[in-house]
């Protein structure tokens, strides 16, 4: 059976103080539930600070993004190795905001997610279809293209630390969601896709979360699915009560 992860990503928002009540909170609300893992991804600077006050307790500290070098000339970047060491266990790469403006293609995605596992970090890597995309039959052809460029020079040995993130980019943001059944969809179809590349054994133990205007409301139906394994879950991980019911839809579905 796969543990279900459910990953706030606070993307651009909260101050450190800010980011320390509301992970203070979350870590004492949380560190008792069972059968679900639970992550955070603060903004940059808070992630140390964030990292700290979870020392001890089950939730895992993540980053928004890593860049694919170690060190260098490379101004404005952030290594994995540098957010290892800054207390991260977890990457999130190939975010669809990252893609739309900061102009991360698949095989960039691809190299930030193997530098990701070098450093000895978890890679959550994100892929999903534009409303445009949608609509005109492309989703899993677009899916397909992401999963190959993300997951060049991967084996079944990465399994473990491998998260895969669905997130329709149309549902982001918008209050729109995927009915479950489009979820589980595209969810099986990444799960087939990733028994080709990996191996079924592989493909059965990887996590794929799915995002996308995830919500208390919605958060259970979503998860019940055979294949949705967690939540990458934006706005509604801002506020703890939010973000701590949907924690515990994952663990009941």
């Amino acid at each position: 059976m796969r543990t279900p992860f459910v990953v706030g990503n606070w993307k651009l928002n909260k101050t450190i103080a800010e980011a320390l009540a509301l992970v203070t909170e979350l870590k004492n609300q949380l560190g008792a539930v069972k059968g679900v893992a639970v992550g955070v991804a603060p903004t940059f600077v808070a992630l140390p600070a964030v990292a700290k006050r979870l020392e001890g307790s089950t939730l895992a500290t993540c980053a928004q993004d890593c860049f694919w070098e170690s060190s260098g000339a490379w101004t404005g970047e952030v290594s994995a190795a540098q957010l290892a060491d800054a207390g991260a266990t977890w990457a999130i790469v190939g975010h669809s905001e990252r893609r739309q403006f900061f102009g991360d293609r698949s095989d960039t995605v691809g190299k930030k997610a193997r530098a990701a596992l070098a450093a000895g970090l978890g890679a959550i890597v994100c892929v999903g279809e534009s409303l445009a995309e949608r609509d005109g039959g492309k989703t899993l052809a677009v899916v397909d293209e992401q999963l190959d460029g993300g997951l060049v020079g991967m084996d079944a040995s990465v399994a473990p630390k491998l998260v895969i993130a669905y997130e329709p980019v149309w549902a982001i943001g918008t209050g729109r969601t995927a009915t479950p059944g489009q979820a589980q969809e595209v969810h099986a179809h990444i799960r087939k896709r990733l028994a080709d590349r990996l191996g079924a054994v592989a493909a059965d133990a990887i996590r794929i979360q799915y995002g996308g205007s995830v919500k208390p409301s919605n958060a259970e139906a979503l998860m019940a699915e055979n294949d949705i394994d967690g939540a990458l879950v934006g706005g509604a991980s801002l506020e703890a009560a939010d973000f701590i019911a949907i924690v515990k839809a994952a663990r009941s579905a």
